[in-house]
């Protein structure tokens, strides 16, 4: 299991809550000796045309510089997790900005480039894989994901329903056992539906249960071949043990 990390991930690019102080130091220090960290290469705007139209990356660049280069990071950190994934080894990029609600040419919810998505059609480019599987777990829907892969038959994107614990796991496992091929899973990983945090609804083994489920259907259908990506999460104070404990489940 590697966790994909940049010291830049740090830095306070915005004033929004994804970008707040302390929010990755935390959780670094809750995986920090447990786990194998790498450095991942920034992108560049050749990946993030592969979802995003020229207009819209300008408009980052332009409105939001420092943002800019730490997303090319983060998209970076995303990519560097899908290939250590192909190789049959899990990987969490723990990154941000998050990316689920970057569109082709828009973004908002503290995004602004579509981390998973980019990895994920970077693969697909490079004829690494055909199919593909993306599972949020984050509190808020993955629009921009949506968008993305709205009319691919090919990459298949499912946000877990959140109406209560039960609810959560339930529909996680009724949409795992629906899939029936794919090369790679991929895991947009939010953690603010705790119930600690804007959710209010699921505990920390939650956490790690949904993580197993994930595992045992990656090593059922597609080789072991495995990543997440952070997303949301906004609660410090438990932030790091609920991406650990996703993490324990996971790997």
């Amino acid at each position: 299991m590697k966790i994909v990390y940049h010291k830049r991930y740090c830095e306070v690019y915005a004033s929004d809550p994804a970008a707040a102080p302390g929010r990755i130091e935390a959780i670094v220090k809750e995986l920090k000796g447990k786990f194998e960290f790498v450095t991942p290469q920034p992108a560049n705007e050749e990946d993030l045309r592969l979802v995003h139209t020229q207009n819209h990356i300008e408009h980052v660049k332009r409105n939001a510089p420092l943002a800019f280069e730490i997303g090319l990071l983060a998209v970076g950190g995303a990519i560097k997790a899908s290939e250590i994934a192909m190789n049959k080894e899990p990987a969490f990029a723990l990154i941000r900005p998050p990316g689920h609600h970057a569109s082709p040419d828009s973004s908002w919810g503290f995004c602004y480039f579509n981390n998973v998505a980019i990895a994920i059609e970077k693969l697909r480019r490079n004829g690494k894989i055909e199919e593909a599987v993306i599972v949020d777990i984050d509190l808020h829907f993955g629009d921009g994901t949506a968008n993305i892969f709205s009319g691919n038959p090919n990459v298949i994107y499912h946000h877990v329903a959140d109406n209560s614990r039960e609810k959560f796991i339930n529909d996680l496992k009724i949409f795992l056992d629906s899939v029936k091929k794919c090369d790679i899973v991929a895991v947009s990983a939010g953690f603010d539906r705790h119930e600690m945090d804007w959710g209010g609804i699921l505990k920390t083994e939650d956490y790690t249960l949904a993580g197993k489920l994930v595992k045992e259907f990656a090593e059922k259908l597609c080789r072991g071949r495995r990543f997440a990506v952070l997303e949301g999460g906004y609660n410090h104070a438990v932030l790091g043990l609920n991406v650990k404990g996703f993490i324990e489940g996971f790997m």
